[in-house]
C-alpha cells in the first residue's frame, strides 16, 4: 500500500489541472464557430479526457517511481501546464490562434516526455500514446477552426 501513496499526488495534480481546464466550457462562442464536418460531438470530450487524465497521472507516477524528479518528470509537468493553458486560451480567452501555439508546444512536450521516459517506463510511454493521438487530432481541429474562423 505504501508504494501507491505517491500515486495519490499524481492523481490529485492531474485532477486539479482537469478541473481548471473544465472551468472553461466551450459555451456560446464555440457553438457559433464554423467547424469542420469531422468535429466530434460535444458529449465525447468528457469521457475521452477522463480516461486520458487517468493515463497521464499513472504515467507521471510510473516515471516518478522509476527515476524521481528528472527531465522526464519536468516534461510531464510542462505538458500538464500547457494542457490546462489550452482550455483557458481557447474557451476562456476565445483565442484560437494562441490556443494553437499552446497546443504545438504541448504536443512537443508530450512527445519529449515519451522519448525521455522510454528507458524508465515503457508502460508510461504506452499510456501516453492515446494522449498524443488525441492531441494530434485536437491540433488538426484547432487548425481547422483557425482556418474557418479568421
Amino acid at each position: 500500500m505504501r508504494r501507491y501513496i505517491s500515486l495519490i499526488f499524481f492523481l490529485l495534480v492531474t485532477t486539479l489541472v482537469a478541473s481548471f481546464a473544465g472551468a472553461f466550457s466551450p459555451g456560446e462562442w464555440y457553438q457559433g464557430l464554423n467547424k469542420p464536418e469531422w468535429t466530434p460531438p460535444n458529449w465525447l470530450f468528457g469521457p475521452v479526457w477522463s480516461v486520458l487524465y487517468l493515463f497521464i497521472a499513472i504515467a507521471g507516477w510510473l516515471v516518478w517511481r522509476a527515476k524521481g524528479f528528472g527531465l522526464a518528470l519536468f516534461l510531464w509537468f510542462g505538458q500538464l501546464a500547457l494542457n490546462g493553458a489550452w482550455s483557458y486560451l481557447m474557451f476562456g480567452e476565445n483565442r484560437i490562434d494562441s490556443a494553437m501555439i499552446d497546443l504545438m508546444f504541448m504536443w512537443l512536450a508530450i512527445a519529449a516526455f515519451m522519448v525521455t521516459s522510454w528507458r524508465l517506463s515503457r508502460l508510461a510511454v504506452l499510456l501516453f500514446v492515446p494522449y498524443l493521438i488525441w492531441v494530434t487530432f485536437a491540433g488538426a481541429l484547432n487548425f481547422a477552426l483557425l482556418q474557418l474562423n479568421p
